[in-house]
């Protein structure tokens, strides 16, 4: 039965067993989710893991989705390792011994100086950088110095490889190799907290950094001593970071000739001896050109009888025809190489190896140098025993150990290159190709754990990036393919720096390739990573990006996983998604940009003019102290005046020969500043712009209240018409005279008595009209004879100007005078002057276009019918304060 498709047993169910009853109907098992993956690949992983106070669950499909843990969800907190555990781990963490060893098994020479010296400055808790140029052997003496060093601390050794790694990674590996936490990656805090009682022997080789970043590792783990090893290219520790220098150089002459005898496994004899200590000094006695040259020695790798014609299945040169193999110089005919191709063998050796070696070197050419697993070698190559390539490779110095695998040695592909260029540079791409679509099926096997995935990270990021920036379509594609199978398999085994270089390779060769749904993914994974790792912007920009191309594609569940995640980011930023600027909206102005004061008009002398102001200095912050500034005396005073009654001096930039005036002293009290300061500056300024709209509603409806009570107590009583009171309207009148108080009555105006002047045909009267006022003196009205421009208000004495004025028949403007409230008018001597009141509300006329104030007929009446028609006032003398009927 195929286990992948149970759905044929449906078609056994109604036969009959051997007994001839009824088969018995299995139970049918509870339905599972199952994700599959884009494509239809079939089943992926669906892993959850804690990252710091977050929940996160990598899900290949959709994208991962994070929220923050539950409670119950929290780990506990982490165990330490056993002796035993540890030993496995250290195990799991070197590279694999390779499956056949083709070579003589090479031991550590004339390095006894050395070991001891590192082990016992180790033995004091002192951390060492080991310094040395490639091919030195400084991976084999860290090897026998953390043999050495095995029961010094407290936590045992620990290994670890700085091979494309930063501080942050190498601080997560050490909390791994220690703790027992799976599936658990702590955040910042929680692993400073956790690395910090870590006593241990850290040998940490091919380092890439140091400096700052050292430092940082450094004083993160106090009670660890470390061995570094690096290159002299790598930048060197600070100064106060107390580690010591130890170079490594190469072996003397007589350590490479004890080298290359054991390379070759037979004395050398005098011929070879001098070719030796030739190689010796052009070499400068590094021991990885002697692993090469006794390679050479032994295959017998030369230009005229390099090949592998040369040599068996296994590598051995064949039986002579006596039956004896080549065993000494006297028996063999082969020349000894040139010093020029013992200083770039790669070229020779690999003529000289086996064809599934060759095609593992074509395979590590292509991906920038990394070796591929052994065990995908059969799969890549086409051959069942290519996986002895790599002891092949590795016994003649063509390939080192970093980390968990193999890469070639240093200038082992510039040789390679330059010996079969064109050969295979057009084959690169094809073989990259191959190995991103092998990678691409093996990590999406349900059978394969992360942790096996994330040994062949490096080997994959390879791949990716030869395949990112080709411009064939087929190896974007297969590049993305891989990109989107990889990347969960590395989130889940906690190898986040590789996750995010395989995402941002993804998310290039996606773009590139047109393929919009798969850059959403990226966008979106990258967003995760970042709400992860603390970068709050750089997650919602991921986010926000990836929404967006989800929501062209109407992908809904996609888009509903991006606005959760994006909702977090929202809520740990302390910033409400409704609360932000749409795209494309004009951004707030920056609170507390303050604009540059305007440079003031100076005169002659360079001081500003009489009675001209600066421009207060505008500002949303509270005012800063006043600054002391020296007083020079070819500057100008500049004097910002701040709230608060502080002022603050500041100097016109690019402005020449002014001179900064200083601060005045601020007053007792003004050290705490305002309230309204106070406010501002603990950043209430949501709450202080309220408040004043309130105080501004308060202050309008105030007002308004106010208003309607003053016209209201204004409006003329009415009352019963008395008989010394006439109710008749005439043209002009702004209402009848029964509305009005009779005279004599509270409220009634004053009635003048006639002096004797006369009015036009329309009822106006002339400038000579003068009425009593108050104070019994005569008082002309505000006419022409005042001497008042036309359009200009009469003056009082106080010198404020009359009500608005009206406009006249003659174009002049005439001063409105209240009936009620009179003020005083100019008189012609100069002397006081009263505002007599007016009877009628309507204005008198000037013929001459002046302005003049409203008075009543001399010697007129009382009553709102005004004069008779023709213009002539009512003859007769009423009595004094006597209406006339």
């Amino acid at each position: 039965m195929d286990p992948t498709n149970r759905g044929s047993e449906a078609f056994h169910d109604d036969e009959q067993s051997s007994t001839g009853g009824p088969r018995k109907r299995r139970t049918p098992r509870e339905p599972e989710r199952v994700d599959i993956a884009p494509g239809g690949q079939g089943p992926v992983r669906v892993v959850q893991l804690v990252s710091g106070d977050y929940l996160l669950t990598v899900n290949p499909v959709d994208g991962s989705e994070i929220e923050p843990c539950p409670p119950g969800s929290l780990p506990a907190r982490p165990e330490r390792h056993g002796p035993e555990q540890r030993a496995e781990l250290r195990r799991a963490a070197a590279p694999p011994p390779p499956a056949r060893r083709a070579g003589p098994q090479l031991p550590l020479l004339h390095r006894e100086e050395e070991r001891e010296r590192l082990g016992r400055l180790l033995s004091r808790g002192r951390s060492v950088r080991l310094t040395g140029p490639a091919g030195s052997g400084r991976s084999v003496l860290l090897d026998a110095v953390a043999e050495d060093c095995a029961d010094l601390a407290p936590d045992g050794v620990v290994r670890l490889s700085g091979y494309r790694r930063t501080a942050g990674d190498l601080l997560h590996e050490l909390f791994a190799a220690v703790h027992h936490a799976p599936l658990h990656r702590p955040d910042r805090a929680g692993l400073m907290a956790a690395v910090q009682g870590i006593g241990a022997v850290v040998v940490l080789d091919d380092l890439e950094f140091g400096g700052v970043a050292l430092d940082e590792l450094l004083d993160a783990t106090p009670e660890c001593a470390f061995l570094f090893s690096a290159t002299p290219d790598v930048p060197a520790p600070s100064a106060d970071s107390h580690v010591e220098e130890v170079f490594l150089g190469g072996l003397g002459r007589t350590g490479c000739l004890e080298l290359l005898e054991r390379a070759v496994d037979r004395p050398l004899t005098d011929e070879e001896a001098d070719w030796a200590a030739d190689l010796w000094f052009e070499s400068e006695g590094l021991p990885l050109r002697f692993v090469q040259a006794g390679a050479l020695l032994r295959l017998g790798a030369t230009a005229g009888t390099a090949g592998s014609e040369a040599f068996d299945a296994f590598g051995e040169r064949p039986a002579a025809e006596d039956g004896t193999a080549g065993e000494g110089e006297e028996k063999s005919t082969v020349p000894l190489p040139t010093l020029a191709q013992a200083a770039a063998p790669a070229t020779l050796l690999a003529a000289a190896l086996g064809e599934a070696a060759r095609e593992t070197l074509r395979f590590a050419v292509a991906l920038g140098g990394e070796v591929p697993h052994q065990a995908h070698l059969p799969a890549l190559v086409g051959d069942t025993h290519a996986d002895a390539a790599v002891g092949e490779l590795l016994a003649c110095g063509l390939i080192t150990p970093v980390a968990a695998h193999y890469r070639l040695a240093t200038g082992v592909a510039d040789q390679l290159i330059a010996g079969y260029g064109e050969e295979w540079a057009r084959q690169s791409a094809a073989t990259a190709h191959t190995a991103a679509q092998h990678y691409a099926w093996w990590a999406g096997h349900p059978s394969v754990s992360p942790e096996r995935i994330a040994v062949e990270a490096d080997a994959i990021l390879a791949a990716l990036a030869a395949l990112t920036g080709e411009e064939d379509s087929g190896h974007r594609a297969a590049a993305v393919l891989l990109a989107r199978t990889a990347a969960p398999a590395f989130a889940a085994a906690l190898r986040w720096g590789a996750w995010e270089r395989c995402l941002r390779h993804g998310q290039e060769a996606a773009r590139i390739a047109g393929e919009v749904g798969e850059e959403a993914y990226f966008h979106h994974e990258l967003g995760v990573l970042a709400l992860c790792t603390g970068n709050l912007d750089r997650a919602r920009a991921g986010l926000e990006a990836s929404i967006g191309l989800r929501g062209v594609l109407a992908d809904k569940r996609g888009t509903v996983a991006g606005r959760r995640a994006l909702a977090l980011v929202a809520d740990r930023s302390g910033l409400a998604l409704g609360a932000r600027a749409l795209p494309g909206s004009t951004p707030p102005r920056a609170v507390g940009a303050v604009p540059p004061l305007p440079p003031p008009r100076t005169g002659v002398d360079g001081r500003t003019s009489a009675g001209e102001e600066v421009p207060d200095a505008r500002s949303e912050q509270s005012a800063a102290p006043p600054a002391k500034t020296k007083v020079t005396d070819d500057t100008t005073a500049i004097i910002n005046r701040l709230p608060g009654g502080a002022t603050a001096a500041a100097p016109a930039a690019g402005a020449p020969g002014r001179r900064v005036a200083p601060a005045a002293p601020r007053p007792a009290g003004a050290g705490k500043g305002s309230w309204a300061q106070r406010l501002m500056s603990g950043g209430n300024r949501r709450n202080l712009l309220a408040a004043g709209a309130g105080a501004l509603l308060a202050a309008v409806l105030g007002t308004v209240v106010t208003l309607g009570a003053a016209s209201g107590g204004d409006a003329p009583r009415s009352g019963p018409v008395k008989p010394g009171q006439s109710a008749s309207q005439q043209d002009g009148d702004g209402g009848l005279s029964a509305d009005e108080p009779a005279a004599g009555e509270p409220g009634a105006p004053q009635v003048p008595a006639r002096r004797g002047g006369r009015g036009d045909k329309k009822g106006n009267w002339g400038d000579e009209s003068a009425s009593p006022g108050p104070s019994g003196s005569a008082a002309p009205s505000s006419g022409s004879a005042t001497g008042s421009s036309p359009g200009t208000p009469s003056k009082s004495p106080g010198g404020n100007t009359s009500p608005t004025p009206s406009k006249t028949p003659g174009g002049g403007d005439q001063t409105k005078t209240p009936p009620v409230d009179p003020s005083p008018s100019k008189s012609q001597g100069g002397g006081d002057q009263t505002k007599t009141p007016s009877a009628d509300p309507s204005p008198s006329k000037s013929q001459g276009g002046g302005d003049q104030t409203k008075t009543p007929p001399a010697g007129g009446s009382n009553s709102a019918s005004g004069p008779a028609p023709g213009g002539k006032p009512t003859t007769g003398k009423p009595a004094d304060g006597t209406p006339v009927a």
